[in-house]
């Protein structure tokens, strides 16, 4: 599992916030030693302040760390980073203060730490405010939103749902509400929400809809055997948020894959169970990544893409691209794009040559199979090139260039528990199946497996890695 402290976007974080603060104390430096106003300008070259300077960047970064610095933007209000900013520049000042006694530092100009303080509070809460604004704006278009399913109907749920609409822009979407007692079903529970199942219903409705987070708020030993339920959704990789009751011991549940922690959401506490990466801001930045990547490869590929779709033409009659329905994160429906490799009624042909099928489970997969296009078709798939249309994709936000395959749906419905947890991160266009050696002779749990080990053990480092071995797969035809 990532850890959060350990992320990229945690480090790029910490650069820029270390960056505005030396740039805060060179300005205040040269605000005070060429101020005009009455007597107030010039500075003695004693102390050394490149000393000072030093000993403030340290100061800052223990400062920063110290006060908790970097928290959700989904999660809390600006006015939580603001106040943040405070105490984090207040407690910095401390530690400088007390490093400049112990290094009997003197003369140090208290206007110049004054300019200093006021434009690093100023220009911290501006980078703060501009970010936290802009992930905003996002999740407010429809951009990265998150449907949170709530177990409870009293109360705490009530509690949960008022939090989640005062805080809209946060991007949460509440699906409605699951209950134990039956009479409950279709009753209101709070601003248009109502009860919409049972709880001993919840594997169905989970296989069957786009859950992200699953809240139980309500007391965990009115549920029976709620073990069960905690197992399900970290299986599909669902993230768990229990409004804490403090009898969860009830339940002597162990995790066997998700991290534990308690954290605050839209200001109520809860204890949550996440078994996908953690990190939202490095998600988003291989989502960025993938977006301009994908960008730039279909500028530079589109003679390529003009030469295969002369080649389909020429060689086979119907449409160039070729588009089918496939399910993204969590479960979200849309069309994949390929280059047609197969003659126009591949669908039909299929159904005579299922008995064929050389995989097992729900994928089907012929070596040599009858309705691919002669020549180019085959070309294609080799070199896996009938998939450079998913660019598309990548660049429309629905697929990353790097993640599990995305299945199509009757798949899915033929998918164990287990297996759904492939569908907890965004489909890519490559992952470790696809570089895997003999990787059409691997049975269906063992591809599973390695989605769920790329899942696991996720870093934008890996993700480069796979596009390099990814290239080198499309350059040895190794494809099938």
């Amino acid at each position: 599992m990532l850890k959060e402290h350990g992320s990229l976007t945690l480090d790029l974080q910490k650069i820029l916030d270390i960056t505005i603060t030396a740039f805060s104390f060179i300005a205040a430096y040269y605000i005070k030693k060429y101020l005009s106003l009455i007597q107030l300008g010039g500075l003695s070259t004693q102390p050394n302040y490149y000393l000072i300077l030093l000993i403030i960047i340290i100061s800052w970064y223990v400062a920063f760390k110290w006060m908790g610095m970097y928290m959700s933007y989904r999660e809390r209000p600006f006015w939580d980073f603001f106040t943040t900013v405070v105490k984090s520049s207040l407690m910095g000042m401390i530690l400088v203060s007390i490093a400049m006694y112990v290094m009997h530092i003197h003369g140090v100009s208290r206007l110049l730490m004054t300019i200093f303080l006021i434009l690093n509070i100023s220009l911290l809460t501006l980078s703060k405010f501009i970010v936290f604004k802009a992930l905003e704006r996002l999740r407010t278009d429809g951009f990265n939103t998150r449907s949170v399913l709530i177990v409870g109907s009293k109360e705490r749920a009530k509690e949960v749902i008022k939090a989640i609409e005062k805080y809209k822009s946060s991007g949460y979407r509440v699906i409605g509400c699951f209950d134990v007692e039956a009479d409950l079903v279709g009753q209101a529970v709070e601003n248009g929400h109502k009860v919409i199942g049972l709880v001993r219903d919840m594997e169905d409705f989970l296989r069957h809809n786009i859950v992200d987070e699953l809240i139980f708020a309500m007391p965990l030993k009115k549920i029976k055997r709620g073990d069960r339920y905690l197992a399900l959704a970290e299986d599909m990789g669902i993230k768990v948020r229990i409004i804490p009751d403090w009898e969860i011991h009830y339940l002597m549940y162990r995790p066997h894959v998700a991290t534990i922690q308690f954290e605050s959401f839209l200001g109520v506490y809860n204890m949550a169970l996440q078994s996908t990466p953690r990190n939202e801001g490095q998600i988003l930045l291989k989502i960025v990544f993938g977006y301009l990547g994908a960008l730039i490869l279909t500028f530079l590929l589109l003679p390529v893409f003009i030469a295969i779709a002369v080649a389909i033409k020429r060689a086979s009659d119907g449409p160039v691209f070729y588009s089918q329905e496939r399910l993204g994160l969590n479960g979200r429906r849309f069309k994949l794009y390929k280059f047609r490799t197969m003659v126009n009624n591949a669908d039909e042909i299929r159904k005579e040559i299922e008995d064929k099928n050389e995989m097992d489970g729900p994928v089907f997969k012929i070596k040599d199979d009858p309705r691919i296009i002669p020549g180019v078709g085959h070309f294609l798939r080799k070199t896996s090139l009938d998939e450079l249309p998913q660019l598309f994709n990548v660049i429309k936000g629905e697929m990353c260039l790097v993640g599990p395959r995305p299945p199509i749906p009757k798949e899915v419905d033929e998918y164990s528990v287990w297996h759904r947890r492939r569908l907890s991160m965004k489909p890519g266009m490559t992952c470790l199946w696809q570089i895997a050696p003999n990787r059409n002779d691997l049975s269906f749990d063992e591809w599973m497996k390695l989605d769920l080990k790329y899942i696991d053990t996720w870093s934008l480092f890996n993700d480069l890695k796979i596009l390099f071995l990814t290239a080198r797969a499309v350059l040895t035809r190794s494809g099938r």
